[in-house]
């Protein structure tokens, strides 16, 4: 699909339709139509537009899967994210599906496994409680930190994508492809704060939200049960103890062992009742000086889906795919595909 393929580079590229008229000289109004399909430029032009976006002309032409059908999930209601890199985000999702499901096609569907029933699970407004059903929903342990939390999800049918967008107004958001759940992530995000928001829209996915609940409330909701499912309140009291007088540096163990931002455990020991709330806002304090509000230090390794990789060099080693088509689909040089398709005896 030309018309998919120029909207995502253009997008990519942060170009608006004007900007990139004004260099290819043709009208806003011919890149529009380019755009909803109701016009093909001649081969000058495509030549022009793919220098303009610094593309192939051949990145124009790929085909797209007319199979897939996307059902995209709603932005948060505070994000500040303009509209056109809310399009480029979802354009963003399409383009790299389109490519994961050619691989998923050529080894057989069967191959993903089948995803956990999405919003089934009744909001019953106590978060701990919600979160524990969502534990079990997931048949994971009810308490104990979850480690490679995208790892253990891509094995139960859930697809993820990272997308790398240089605005930290985007954390991330859902949907459904095929029926599919999938959840986006920005990949310039520390792997704490990618945690906290694939619990968050885990709980998007999981709940039967009402139809008549405010939507800032809901993200409330899920922002909770996010929190409670990461760090339970009865792991938050063994971990921490019944009471604290102070923050201490102790906890910064505790935060890296549950994979959580410092920021979570001490609301998450506020709302255990294991410290006070002057004791929380002393600590929001001491972190607005040292700069944590903005970016708090990461303390453990990224997390990062590997399923589209492990798909891709499966499909090469089986004949599948050529090494270059391989390459093509992961957008990673030809020897990069080689070093993890083959032993060489290094």
């Amino acid at each position: 699909m030309f018309h998919k393929n120029l909207q995502y580079y253009r997008l990519k590229k942060a170009m608006s339709q004007k900007e990139l008229a004004s260099i290819v000289n043709v009208s806003p109004m011919a890149i529009s139509n380019y755009e909803k399909g109701l016009r093909k430029p001649n081969m000058d032009v495509l030549k022009q537009l793919a220098k303009a976006l610094n593309v192939r002309v051949s990145d124009f032409l790929a085909i797209r899967n007319e199979n897939l059908v996307f059902s995209h999930g709603e932005f948060r209601k505070n994000t500040k994210l303009l509209g056109e890199k809310q399009q480029f985000v979802r354009e963003s999702v399409e383009e790299y599906f389109n490519r994961f499901f050619t691989v998923v096609e050529l080894l057989g569907g069967e191959i993903l496994p089948e995803p956990p029933q999405c919003h089934v699970l009744p909001v019953s407004g106590d978060s701990e409680s919600d979160a524990q059903s969502l534990r079990q929903h997931l048949n994971l342990s009810l308490d104990g930190p979850i480690n490679d939390l995208i790892g253990i999800l891509e094995n139960k049918g859930i697809l993820f994508y990272i997308c790398d967008l240089n605005n930290d107004q985007f954390s991330g958001m859902n949907g459904f492809v095929n029926n599919r759940p999938y959840i986006v992530l920005n990949g310039n995000m520390t792997s704490e704060r990618n945690r906290s928001t694939v619990a968050h829209e885990l709980a998007h996915l999981m709940f039967v939200w009402p139809n008549d609940i405010a939507k800032r409330n809901a993200e409330n909701a899920a922002t909770a049960i996010s929190g409670a499912f990461l760090f339970p309140k009865d792991d938050a009291i063994r971990e921490l103890g019944l009471r604290r007088t102070s923050i201490t540096k102790d906890m910064l163990l505790i935060a890296k062992e549950y994979g959580i931002s410092m920021f979570l455990l001490v609301k998450r020991a506020y709302l255990s009742g294991i410290i006070s709330q002057s004791i929380e806002k002393q600590f929001y304090i001491q972190a607005s000086r040292m700069g944590w509000r903005k970016g708090e230090p990461s303390r453990i390794g990224k997390e990062e889906p590997i399923l589209f990789k492990q798909l891709v060099y499966r499909a090469v080693n089986e004949n599948e795919i050529s090494i270059q088509r391989g390459a093509e689909l992961l957008k990673v040089p030809y020897e990069e595909i080689v070093k993890h398709c083959f032993f060489n005896g290094d």
